[in-house]
């Protein structure tokens, strides 16, 4: 038993000897035990062991973040000048107008502008624009990473990350919709026919839309791929239920407007129904055009036929609305026209004719002359004469000497 006891003795011997110098010591005492946060003046070789949040703070700005940082500081002095002179610009046409510039909205800059540029310029793109610099200027995105280069979006690696999620919504919202479909059929119910989906007044967004929504651009495939998704969507019995989703992608038709202000046909002592439409204007030309179905084709101006414009350009004009639809051979044109010359006339009678065509025509041929612009008012007229000038626009020769 003093045997062990002796040999125990010997081997705690040496630790407490040990123990001993590093109370002397403290720097040793430190080494030894490096795990303890040790705090001392004098000891900055352990300001470096810090946990991992600490040491990506540490860490510099990567560089795809400095370059979009940078090219974001400069879109933004360049959108705050846009804007700056946008007001500046808006405030001196309110002054022209002699309205308030406080209360001088863009409805107002759109009229002041039509106003002082009376243009006959046909193409949209050549006319004058003055719209808020958001308006003009495309979107950018936001940063897509953080500043140590690692990206936010879980679809970043895909190029595109705005048009897959949309993807991923959608066939997620088709996954949704088939569980709570075969939850009602195992309780043996049936759909609601009133709460079905009614999409026959919009239309899914364009390309160009869809594009300036996401801001990113996309191929013909893709955007096909995206109408596929969405229309498969859209005919599920249950689709209602994700109604603000699929309304996001798609736009109200612009002919809706008509289908309230299209009159009913009236019927004549033969039995044919006909429509009369009053004040048809183009230029100085004044007329009423009235329509009778069915007929034979037979068009009649001021109780002369087609031959009563000489020019082919005024006669083609006439029959094109009879053209676009069809009708060229089932109705009858009965036109009175006074006023202007052989092309004012001539576009009196069809938007005349055009507008009566309405009340024949389904609602996909009324999209078509929406489109086509055969319902739509052309109010140019000719621009006078400015004073000090030989014409509208021409000026006399400037010669310096």
């Amino acid at each position: 038993m003093s045997h062990v006891i002796k040999t125990s003795l010997k081997q705690i011997t040496p630790i407490t000897r040990y123990f001993y110098s590093c109370g002397k010591n403290p720097n040793l005492h430190n080494i030894r035990f490096y795990s303890n946060k040790v705090t001392t003046a004098h000891d900055d070789i352990y300001k470096n062991f810090t946990d991992w949040e600490t040491l990506n703070k540490k860490k510099k700005i990567s560089k795809p973040m400095r370059a979009y940082l940078e090219r974001a500081k400069e879109h933004d002095e360049f959108m705050k000048k846009q804007q700056f002179e946008y007001n500046i610009g808006k405030r001196h046409l309110a002054n022209m107008m002699g309205e308030d510039p406080e209360t001088f909205t863009q409805k107002d800059v759109d009229r002041a502008i039509e106003y002082l540029f009376p243009s006959g310029i046909y193409d949209p793109a050549a006319r004058p624009l003055m719209k808020p610099p958001e308006e003009v200027f495309p979107a950018r995105k936001a940063a897509e990473f953080d500043e140590a280069g690692r990206p936010h979006h879980f679809l970043f690696y895909t190029g595109k990350p705005n048009f897959f999620k949309l993807l991923y919504d959608a066939a997620e919202n088709i996954q949704l919709l088939q569980q709570f479909e075969d939850k009602v059929i195992r309780k043996k119910a049936t759909p609601d026919p009133n709460g079905k989906l009614d999409l026959n007044a919009t239309l899914w967004l364009t390309k160009d839309q869809l594009e300036q929504l996401l801001v990113e651009k996309l191929n013909d495939l893709e955007y096909d791929n995206f109408k596929l998704v969405m229309e498969r969507l859209a005919s599920l019995p249950y689709s209602y239920r994700i109604k603000d989703f699929i309304e996001k992608y798609r736009k109200s038709l612009s002919s809706q407007k008509f289908a309230l202000e299209i009159p009913k046909p009236s019927y004549d002592d033969q039995g044919r129904a006909f429509v009369t439409t009053y004040e048809c204007l183009r230029k100085k030309a004044r007329g009423n055009v009235t329509i009778h179905s069915p007929g034979t084709g037979l068009i009649t101006i001021n109780g002369k036929d087609l031959t009563y414009f000489e020019d082919t350009q005024s006669r083609e004009q006439v029959i094109f609305p009879l053209i676009f639809t069809g009708l060229e051979h089932k109705v009858d044109v009965e036109c009175n026209i006074e006023g202007g010359g052989p092309s004012g006339q001539a576009g009196a009678i069809r938007w005349g004719i055009a507008w009566g065509l309405r009340s024949f025509v389904d609602k996909s041929m009324l999209e078509a002359m929406q489109v086509a612009g055969l319902l739509t008012r052309d109010h140019r007229r000719r621009e006078r004469k400015k004073p000090g000038q030989p014409g509208a626009r021409k000026k006399p020769t400037w010669k310096r000497r």
